[in-house]
């Protein structure tokens, strides 16, 4: 029965407690405010989740190994914080449905809900920019990554 469990790792190594317990205490609530956030972002597009979730993983570091163990054990957020943590890279597959949801809202909102030509342009602006800047983000798993790492390893 507790053979579909993932096994769960112990990255205690990566917290280093503040000394103080009200700021250990406050960091957690902080924390504990991005996760929320985060969360959020799943639902709304144009909110980011991932960079919030990073904030979370800072705060819980400092403060409660139990708290960042929880989040990085996570296996829908988990795997994306160790991603940039140890490569600076998002997953690629994370880097195309957030643009895709990022541009697809983004355009719902200029065609049915503003009005205002020069919104629309800002935001059309705005969405092209954000999607830009995800798109420079590394993947290590995006197609061709592993023969372009092979090319300049020479």
């Amino acid at each position: 029965m507790g053979q579909n469990r993932r096994q769960q790792r112990d990255y205690s190594d990566h917290v280093r407690k503040h000394p103080s317990p009200s700021v250990r205490a406050a960091l957690v609530l902080v924390g504990s405010g991005f996760v929320v956030v985060g969360l959020a972002g799943i639902f709304l597009p144009v909110l980011p989740t991932t960079p919030f979730l990073l904030l979370a993983a800072a705060c819980y570091a400092r403060a409660s190994r139990r708290f960042y163990n929880a989040l990085l054990n996570n296996r829908l957020f988990g795997p994306a914080i160790l991603e940039w943590q140890q490569h600076r890279a998002m997953p690629w597959r994370t880097k195309l449905t957030a643009i895709a949801l990022l541009l697809l809202t983004l355009a719902t909102s200029i065609v049915f809900f503003v009005e205002n030509p020069w919104l629309r342009g800002a935001l059309a602006l705005f969405g092209v920019g954000l999607a830009a800047w995800l798109y420079r983000i590394p993947s290590r798993d995006a197609p061709g990554a592993a023969a372009a790492d092979t090319r300049h390893s020479g």
